[in-house]
């Protein structure tokens, strides 16, 4: 190879890297859209091994990113889950343990009737940094007379169901999708920033008859839930597709998730909707963990590790997997400030870190810890387990009221199949020690803030 060459590929490299910081040094902010499906399981991919549902948009948002192996939620259910996202903080620092539900179940499980509006919130973080901020889909954040609506957690627009009483749209039929795609299509020449979270796979289904037709060789299961997944990642294909027709797609950064592992039930109340039958049937959902332990409200694998896929095109690199870097929800607040260039307040230390090298590729070492609290319904043995870390190459997971603690090396054990306590029980001693530290960090009980008239 001649000088001359060796030269023009030099230059050709820095060109490269250079045109894909390109949207962060031409003084425009880029544009960030978070969708957070519901309940949607590791393996509710086809292209993570599911041969019978079909994600055709997802996979090829996958093909044009990175799709993250290794990362986890911070609860294995739906609204301590959102609030990691919302705060970066662990949800039990908030004194979010389970599902926001009525005032009298809140006060028995020791929750607040909302998330504390006044804590750093990634929205208002974002606003205040001149990003237009809309939050469309699902809020389950907490509701009532005298809850806080949306907005006073930093949104300029919001269109929710389970949420507040203003703005209220239907969780089926991806409204929560027309909504966000005219507040991209008003504000494509702003800066702007999107939650979108979607229905999708949560019960009750409301499964279209175009996908029904599309899944009729199934059984009636498997037919229901591939359409319900069919329509999920339609609204996504619909949200990618219009960025490019807006041409903004290459300054926009889109992440998709699920808030929590897959639900399998057979419940009586685990019903959908079907308009041929116009009934509500005896169905229970059918999501996949790819393989992993557990599934929705278990602290293992199945609950915790779900679908994490980046894309930004000319910054995140093309068609990568990468099942090594550890990350989680909690990072999810310092990696979008990072990427908008907004510093965290003065004196919050959020319990995640930047994952932006990860996004990029250029390599990323974990040195956060993470942890795991879950508060589950005693009556029903969901409580095991109570409480996990993730410290290295290492996941502890206990419950000492069961006096049952189980140890998993997940680097070499991805679908924590073989407890290994019995082998090292100095690694499980540190471990619990770790958690206990954590655990006198937490406060007892929720801000009166946080409560409705009713219990004050």
């Amino acid at each position: 190879m001649n000088k001359s060459y060796r030269i023009s590929l030099a230059f050709l490299s820095v060109f490269a890297a250079c045109a894909a910081c390109a949207q962060q040094d031409n003084g425009q902010q880029p544009n960030i859209i978070f969708i957070f499906a519901d309940d949607w399981g590791y393996g509710d991919l086809s292209s993570h091994g599911s041969t019978w549902v079909e994600t055709p948009n997802i996979d090829a948002m996958a093909s044009e990113g990175i799709d993250f192996g290794n990362f986890t939620v911070n609860s294995p259910v739906c609204s301590p889950s959102r609030a990691a996202v919302m705060t970066g903080q662990f949800p039990a620092r908030n004194s979010v343990h389970q599902h926001f539900a009525g005032i009298d179940s809140n006060a028995e499980r020791g929750m607040p009737d909302w998330l504390d509006p006044t804590v750093p919130m990634l929205p208002r973080l974002l606003q205040n940094a001149g990003y237009k901020t809309g939050h469309f889909g699902k809020w389950h954040l907490g509701k009532g007379t005298d809850a806080p609506s949306e907005d006073e957690y930093g949104y300029d627009e919001y269109a929710t169901y389970n949420g507040s009483t203003n703005n209220v749209i239907k969780a089926n039929g991806l409204a929560s999708v027309d909504h966000a795609e005219d507040f991209i299509r008003r504000h494509k020449d702003e800066t702007f920033f999107v939650n979108l979270w979607l229905h999708e796979t949560h019960l009750p289904h409301y499964p279209l008859d175009k996908y029904l037709e599309q899944f009729e060789d199934l059984d009636e299961q498997k037919q229901v839930y591939a359409s319900v997944i069919a329509e999920g990642d339609e609204g996504v294909g619909r949200v990618l597709s219009l960025l490019k027709e807006l041409d903004i797609d290459k300054n926009t950064l889109v992440v998709f998730s699920s808030d929590n592992g897959p639900e399998n039930t057979r419940d009586k109340s685990a019903w959908y909707h079907n308009k041929k039958k116009k009934s509500l049937g005896g169905y229970f959902s059918v999501g996949e963990t790819g393989g992993l332990k557990g599934q929705k409200r278990s602290l293992y694998a199945g609950g915790v590790r779900v679908p994490f896929i980046v894309r930004w095109p000319g910054v995140v690199p093309e068609g990568k997997v990468d099942a090594t870097s550890v990350m989680t929800a909690v990072d999810l607040l310092p990696t979008f400030l990072e990427v908008a260039g907004v510093k965290l307040p003065e004196g919050f230390q959020p319990d995640g870190q930047s994952v932006l090298s990860a996004f990029k590729a250029e390599g990323f070492e974990r040195t956060q810890t993470i942890f795991w609290e879950w508060k589950g319904p005693k009556a029903k043995n969901f409580n095991w387990p109570h409480l996990g870390i993730r410290d290295g190459r290492w996941k502890l997971i206990t419950n000492a009221e069961l006096r049952r603690t189980e140890l998993y090396n997940v680097e070499d054990d991805w679908a924590e199949a073989k407890d290994v306590s019995a082998e090292h029980p100095e690694v499980v001693q540190d471990l619990l020690a770790k958690l206990d530290e954590w655990k006198s960090t937490l406060p007892l009980e929720p801000p009166k803030s946080t409560l409705s008239k009713a219990r004050k």
